[in-house]
């Protein structure tokens, strides 16, 4: 006779697996389809605000193509998490770069015809790359051992510097590329998008096998049922304190809110990360527009995006190492404090361009920190069966947030001025800090 029936891509509970080849295995691919998605989404994006006004015919609408795409990421987040609850993580980050190809397209589609609506919806569904490069880190952390669990998330975060880097770099030639199509040269880059988003997706459905997610849940089941550490207790989190591991029950979005709601530690992984991501955006997107009116020119700006990109992604794996070493919380705290220094200084440079460009990339470091210890807190502190709905609803919370942040920043710039965007942004961080210290102090 048969055995129960396993879920499909899921190992045998009682089969053997050699862990460390695995997991070098899920590594490997989670780190090339980030390089791949951050090279699809940079190269597109440098040249998106431009198309936007091109299509649109007027500056005031040229920020709208970066907010639909924030806003498809955001509401992307579920559904995707959703289906990874169900097939697994490749099944998943596959879907979600297949949409972002289709949005590609779109935006094309959009570009040639000379069709705003349709460029938006492209745009919004183009979002489906930041989808899957932000549920890649949790990936990461699935078949991670739960003291290092951080530095796996920073890999793949540290991976999307790469792309991030060559991207913009490569939107000239991708745009000479479309020549006689009877596109926009600005549209090169969402064709160049999707073949990238493709070959991602292509190379995650051949690499990510066994599934990361599906085998950690099978390694769950099997110790729970031979009554091993795991058994009505889960695996010691680097602050302390125990979480359930053990596999079965309900695995919707409705059980992953209530786990949240449930868990303390969890509760300040979710308002790091959409905090420290809501300040970051808020004050990061208006920062051209001011260094635009003290004089700076194309160049300079660029120089100091780059710097904050730069503090975004390549000292990610530094994040890491001291979340597994000193503990979740107190990185929390440190993304924190980076945060508040980065928003004085870039609120009071008033024209001096070199402190800028310091509080800019101390932007980017500190939502690095938030980022990394955060997520590496909520895999900790939820049960193993509640896992991929938790880390989906958190993106949404985290995207939605900020493009509410994004969308205010350039009003409240207008009324009041760029210190008091930095002002209110660092206010936003009071909150954070106070129930990370209150549940860190209780435990």
């Amino acid at each position: 006779m048969r055995g129960p029936r396993q879920p499909a891509g899921e190992p045998a509970a009682d089969g053997g697996i050699d862990l460390p080849a695995v997991r070098r295995r899920v590594r490997l691919a989670l780190v090339l389809s980030q390089i791949l998605g951050g090279l699809g989404v940079s190269t597109a994006v440098a040249l998106a605000a431009v198309l936007a006004e091109d299509i649109g015919g007027s500056e005031a609408v040229a920020g709208l193509a970066s907010t639909s795409s924030v806003i498809g990421t955001a509401l992307l987040s579920l559904p995707c998490a959703a289906l990874m609850a169900r097939r697994g993580r490749r099944v998943g980050l596959t879907s979600a770069y297949a949409v972002a190809a289709v949005g590609g397209l779109v935006v094309v589609a959009g570009a040639a015809l000379r069709n705003f609506p349709l460029l938006l919806v492209g745009m919004a569904a183009f979002g489906g790359s930041n989808t899957a490069g932000l549920q890649a880190r949790f990936a990461a952390a699935d078949l991670a051992e739960p003291l290092h669990r951080a530095r796996a998330i920073s890999t793949v975060v540290w991976a999307t510097t790469v792309g991030a880097v060559l991207g913009p770099n490569i939107a000239g030639p991708a745009g000479r590329s479309v020549a006689g199509l009877g596109v926009p040269e600005t549209a090169g880059p969402f064709l160049w998008g999707t073949v990238v988003f493709l070959i991602a997706g292509g190379l995650l459905q051949v690499l990510l096998r066994p599934d990361p997610l599906l085998t950690a849940r099978a390694l769950a089941r099997k110790a729970t049922a031979g009554g091993g550490p795991d058994e009505g207790g889960g695996q010691p989190g680097a602050n302390g304190g125990r979480q359930s591991d053990g596999d079965g029950g309900d695995r919707s979005l409705r059980a992953g809110l209530a786990a949240v709601t449930a868990s303390a530690p969890a509760r300040v992984a979710l308002a790091a990360i959409a905090g420290s991501h809501t300040v970051m955006v808020s004050v990061m997107v208006m920062t051209p527009v001011d260094l635009g009116g003290h004089g700076a020119g194309v160049e300079l700006i660029g120089l100091v995006l780059s710097g904050h990109i730069a503090g975004m992604y390549a000292f990610s794996p530094v994040m890491g190492w001291l979340a597994d070493r000193i503990g979740r919380f107190s990185v929390i705290l440190v993304g924190a404090a980076l945060l508040g220094c980065a928003t004085a200084l870039a609120g009071t440079a008033d024209g001096n361009h070199a402190q800028s460009a310091v509080g800019l990339f101390l932007l980017g470091l500190g939502w690095s920190a938030g980022l990394v210890a955060g997520s590496a807190l909520l895999t900790d502190s939820v049960p193993q069966r509640a896992r991929a709905a938790v880390q989906g609803f958190s993106d949404l919370i985290m995207n939605s947030a900020a493009g509410v942040g994004g969308a205010l920043s350039g009003l409240v710039v207008a009324q009041a001025g760029y210190g008091w965007l930095n002002l209110l942004a660092a206010a936003l961080l009071i909150p954070v800090t106070v129930l990370t210290v209150t549940v860190a102090v209780r435990r």
